[in-house]
């Protein structure tokens, strides 16, 4: 009896003292709750790309005018003005570099260059037209060689991968104009013919959709109008057996048109969603 009365003292005070000790160890608690990251910004950073489309005229016509230089002799050198059709119509393609910043989680802000070559721009047009006896054929061409821009960029995320923005700034593009004129009357003939080459700078607006169907790729749909302003050039008639040239005529066209084109970009962001920051778990 006494043998078990010792027994059980001894397992009341092993049970007592483990309890003791286990009051004395750190108890795990539950890790406190954390806010979760906010969403890596996708569309900050550089990006360049390549873009093809089609543009196409505003304005098509070439204003070709000439005016007598010899008030005695009202009949030669007088072809009145004449408005010719004409078109900046074709396809074009090239690439695009730029930069974009996100802020306030859903919008996007940035800067884009970009220059597109023209293919199949150049047009010519003639008209035959009779004063009496003076016959005048009036001939013109309109062509643009290259167009580019430099942009601002501001637009909203419909989601984290859907962009939607407008955009405007300047515009420039190499504009080409070019006209002849042939006159006739009675014996004499004359010609005239009078070019322009040059960078014309104005400027554009316009919008679009661009979606970023990978980490770093994104595709968009564009549309822009650009004004390059009017082109004007001159020239004189010089009729044969006369010294003295007896006419000017003068050639104005407006470089201003429309385009629509589809573009890819390669993003160089610092996020993606592959790289987005890791929260440790308790």
């Amino acid at each position: 009896m006494k043998k078990s009365l010792l027994a059980a003292s001894a397992l009341a005070l092993a049970v007592s003292a483990g309890s003791a000790l286990a009051a004395d160890l750190p108890s795990k608690k539950a890790a406190p709750l954390l806010p979760p990251p906010p969403p890596p910004a996708l569309w900050t950073g550089f990006y360049v790309g390549l873009n093809a489309g089609y543009t196409w005229d505003e304005s098509s016509s070439v204003t070709v005018a000439s005016g007598s230089l010899a008030p005695f002799n009202p009949i030669v050198g007088i072809a009145g003005s004449g408005v010719l059709g004409t078109s900046v119509d074709g396809f074009i393609g090239g690439g695009q570099i730029g930069y974009n910043y996100q802020f306030a989680n859903a919008f996007v802000a940035g800067i884009e260059a970009d220059i597109q070559g023209v293919a199949g721009s150049n047009n010519g047009t003639s008209s035959v037209a009779a004063f009496g006896p003076l016959t005048s054929t009036i001939s013109a061409t309109k062509s643009i060689d290259y167009l580019g821009t430099v942009r601002g960029r501001l637009g909203y995320l419909v989601t984290p991968s859907l962009l939607i923005y407008g955009t405007g700034g300047l515009a420039y593009g190499q504009a080409n104009l070019s006209s002849s004129v042939f006159q006739a009357v009675g014996g004499l003939v004359g010609t005239s013919s009078s070019a322009f080459s040059d960078t014309r700078v104005g400027w554009t607006a316009g919008g679009g959709v661009e979606w970023l169907f990978l980490p770093k790729w994104s595709a968009k749909v564009e549309y822009l109008y650009y004004d390059l302003g009017t082109v004007s050039t001159s020239g004189v008639i010089g009729f044969t057996g006369i010294a003295a040239p007896v006419a000017t005529t003068a050639t104005s066209a407006r470089f201003n048109g429309h385009v629509v084109r589809a573009g890819v970009n390669y993003h160089f962001n610092l996020f993606s969603p592959a790289a987005a920051p890791v929260v440790a778990k308790y």
